[in-house]
């Protein structure tokens, strides 16, 4: 089966193990969702289903009729997800909780962070900057290029100022700690991407 969810992010906490140590956790309030859409290679030309998480407090005509057919209210947040040809489980109606993810298992999460605007090397890459001496004029600049005569040209991929933040992270990998059925709530070790209340996906990759 599919194991796939959306949730929001509540924030950060820590829980013991049976051994006394401490484990860093952010919880997370996943589902739960409703199938609002099933799609099929036969007729989309691929195969996928559509999640939807919440519920609009106010929704147009057009995204009324789209919920119509699984009979769930227009949700906040819609998301697809590819499944298995041979997936038949999941119809329009269907409804996914926390209870697919198991403690140990192994997910993905894909979340967007805060956005900081324009930014310079420092603070977006790290970069440790110029001297804090008399007579150095770089001191928060990114310094050289690189490149001279040859090839003349700055290479992809240069750590340079720009727009930092507000773009889709994915973290994978991520252990599944503890699962609250009668919250919604799944506890995974380690930071996720997003703020808080942001809106994110998880995605179990086994193991």
């Amino acid at each position: 089966m599919m194991k796939a969810l959306i949730g929001k992010k509540i924030g950060m906490t820590q829980v013991f193990d049976d051994l006394g140590r401490v484990i860093p956790v952010t919880v997370i309030e996943a589902g739960p969702c409703v199938v609002v859409q099933r799609k099929t290679g036969e007729h989309d030309g691929y195969e996928a289903v559509q999640l939807s998480f919440g519920e609009k407090k106010r929704a147009n005509r057009p995204t009324i009729g789209h919920y119509k057919k699984s009979g769930a209210p227009a949700g906040r947040i819609l998301n697809e997800f590819h499944v298995d040809p041979d997936e038949t489980t999941l119809q329009p109606g269907s409804r996914l909780t926390v209870s697919i993810f198991n403690p140990g298992e192994r997910v993905k999460i894909s979340g967007k962070p805060k956005g900081r605007g324009f930014a310079g090397c420092i603070k977006r890459w790290g970069f440790s900057g110029g001297d804090e001496t008399h007579g150095c004029n770089s001191h928060r600049a990114p310094g050289s290029m690189g490149c001279a005569s040859t090839p003349s040209r700055t290479f992809k991929g240069r750590k340079l100022p720009g727009r930092m933040g507000s773009r889709r992270v994915t973290v994978r990998n991520l252990r599944v700690v503890q699962i609250d059925e009668e919250r919604n709530l799944i506890l995974l070790r380690g930071a996720v991407p997003g703020a808080r209340n942001g809106f994110v996906t998880i995605e179990g990759i086994g193991g």
